[in-house]
């Protein structure tokens, strides 16, 4: 039989460390004014006594977690750990922390949002997962501000942070036709998802209007097995395309990876570029022209959005689309 030792409290920490039971509560808080020398004698003082900070209390108090939610559906996609990384340091530097829910495949965001509600958080970011505008409408109601990462929702009160994916289908489009290939090709991801509807928009209307014959189009759903399946037919066709448009990385690897198994060689026999830049794009093995998205300045807008919408300073709607850039490589011929 063991004694349970009583609960050392933040009374006794203060007591201990010659300061206020404020000063004790701000050297606990992340972001919290408090000077160092302060802070210093109160996590001896906690560390001598055995005190833990108790944050379910606070939040009882404060009626805050400082939790963020951050929805991913996608989190086997190379381009997703990264930007969870740095939303948990960029939210970290605001004394917020991430509770991360994952959703399966093309899962739509409304059914974590039971569960995402039980937890308290503060504010709720979804990424590669939307929300139904009836959804977005009760966490409106709730008080609860919600972004979209790398989606938008037409017809949402919802603030969204994305890539400029229409300029990026256009600007793809015109690498193409100024390299003087005329028969292309679009392996398209998700079919409602606002990221390959904007990209194939961009590359088609483009193409359109530069009065070339239009791009074959095969469906890859943001999946390689499924994207390579895709792109041997595509490739194998007799009017095959010379030059493909992948709307994210991972189905330009299946688009390669396909092309040599029907040996044809990559740029020559055909270009592939893709919208993403991950870490794999570098590989030498791809070594893939890709237009690369604003990680850092999404996830920094994202953040502030976030912040702006919980503490009052931003109302309604925002979305943000910002420019992504052309990382030239070996996978496309250039003009």
């Amino acid at each position: 039989m063991t004694t349970r030792r009583p609960r050392v409290t933040s009374t006794d920490v203060a007591r201990a460390a010659g300061v206020s039971q404020s000063a004790v509560s701000r050297a606990f808080t992340p972001g919290a004014s408090v000077a160092p020398k302060t802070r210093k004698r109160v996590v001896a003082a906690a560390t001598k006594l055995g005190y833990r900070p108790n944050a379910i209390a606070r939040s009882l108090i404060t009626r805050r977690t400082k939790l963020v939610g951050i929805v991913m559906a996608h989190l086997t996609n190379p381009f997703y750990p990264p930007v969870l990384e740095r939303f948990s340091r960029k939210l970290e530097e605001h004394g917020r922390r991430v509770l991360l829910i994952t959703l399966p495949g093309q899962s739509h965001g409304d059914a974590a949002l039971p569960e995402i509600l039980q937890y308290q958080v503060d504010s709720l970011v979804l990424t590669s997962a939307t929300l139904s505008s009836a959804m977005a409408e009760e966490c409106a109601r709730l008080g609860m501000p919600v972004v979209l990462f790398n989606r938008t929702a037409s017809r949402s009160r919802v603030s969204a942070v994305c890539c400029d994916n229409e300029a990026a289908g256009s600007l793809a489009a015109d690498l193409f036709l100024d390299a003087g290939d005329r028969h292309l090709g679009y392996l398209a991801g998700t079919a409602n998802s606002s990221t390959n509807l904007e990209r194939e928009r961009g590359f088609f209307d483009r193409v359109a209007a530069r009065k070339a014959p239009k791009p074959k189009r095969a469906a890859g759903d943001y999946d390689y097995e499924t994207a390579f399946a895709a792109s041997r037919a595509l490739l194998a066709a007799k009017s095959r395309p010379t030059a493909l448009l992948c709307a994210n990385d991972v189905m330009a690897f299946a688009a390669i990876d396909a092309a040599r198994g029907l040996g044809l060689r990559v740029p020559r026999d055909l270009s592939v570029l893709a919208v993403d830049d991950s870490a794999m794009a570098r590989w030498r093995a791809y070594d893939l022209t890709t237009i690369r998205q604003p990680v850092e300045a999404m996830v920094d807008a994202t953040v502030d959005l976030l912040l702006g919408l919980e503490e009052g300073r931003l109302t309604g709607s925002v979305v943000r689309r910002l420019p992504g850039e052309l990382i030239v490589r070996s996978s496309v011929r250039m003009p």
